[in-house]
């Protein structure tokens, strides 16, 4: 009999795998790729990278997809960009930029090793079970073609694992009745989400939209004066986490109680060597 899965086994898998495919978003190389495409502003790379998958799509897409970001910011970059680059010329770079990324912050050992190769593999089997229906953003990602090379078959893995949470994740925060800038207060408060000034600088939502959101929270009992998380806002956000890795246990269950702990000990540690190498801003994450 096949071991059961640990509980939120998928969930610490996933926490490791997510940033390791978020490193090329913050990194100079992901700027140099897409400003020699003629995409300068970094706004703008960003929709445009993660928005490529699914084609030449319009703003409100994008904003429906990706869920957190004022629909007016997003207006003023699709489909503009577009017309700079099609979604193929931004794909083809935004892989050249993950491949300099990592070989920069992980090394060229790390990155030719055996277990940058047997994590791609366990990665990919996981992604075997993910499944295509209300879950546009991994959908669109699982038509592209996996990489040859080990550590980009890994990021892409990761990229499907991601995305196909995430799709899952923005379900329970519907149902849970919080909008984009109540769900990013709520996660803030919980101290693991970004810092208030990353989401306004980045979102495009402003003071105001964030106090008025905290508001609603108050009057709902989800968030007392301070701003800080009641008792029945924390259990909130327990249950949509609880909910999501039940929307999001296929992929792990398919691979196995030891092929998840394998993966996450393996990306644990290149995690951690991209830590290590000044892959993410300092004060991104955090209630401050």
């Amino acid at each position: 009999m096949t071991p059961p899965l640990p509980e939120r086994a998928g969930r610490r898998c996933h926490n490791v795998l997510n940033p390791l495919h978020s490193t090329h978003y913050f990194s100079p190389d992901l700027g140099r790729e897409l400003a020699a495409a003629g995409i300068g502003n970094e706004r703008t790379a960003y929709f445009a990278v993660r928005a490529a998958a699914m084609g030449a799509v319009g703003a409100g897409t994008v904003t429906a997809t990706f869920f957190n970001f004022r629909h007016e910011l997003v207006a003023e970059h699709v489909p503009a960009v577009w017309r700079t680059a099609s979604p193929e010329t931004v794909l083809a770079a935004r892989l050249r930029a993950v491949d300099a990324t990592l070989r920069r912050l992980l090394g060229e050992d790390v990155i030719a090793s055996e277990e940058v190769a047997e994590a791609a593999k366990l990665a990919l089997r996981a992604a075997e079970a993910c499944t295509r229906a209300f879950r546009p953003l991994y959908a669109a990602h699982a038509d592209l073609p996996v990489p040859e090379a080990p550590h980009l078959a890994l990021w892409h893995a990761a990229t499907l694992l991601r995305e196909h949470r995430g799709d899952g994740h923005l379900a329970t925060l519907l149902d849970a009745e919080l909008d984009p800038v109540e769900a990013l207060v709520s996660h803030t408060a919980t101290g693991k989400g970004m810092a208030p000034r990353w989401v306004l600088g980045t979102r495009g939502w402003s003071r105001q939209d964030w106090e008025a959101a905290s508001g609603r929270m108050r009057e709902r009992g989800l968030l007392d004066a301070d701003g800080e998380l009641t008792p029945a806002g924390a259990e909130l956000r327990r249950d949509i986490e609880a909910r999501t890795d039940r929307l999001d246990r296929a992929p792990y269950e398919h691979l196995g109680a030891a092929g998840v702990e394998r993966l996450t000990e393996i990306a644990k540690g290149l995690l951690m060597t991209a830590f290590a190498a000044g892959a993410f801003p300092e004060g991104m994450i955090g209630k401050g």
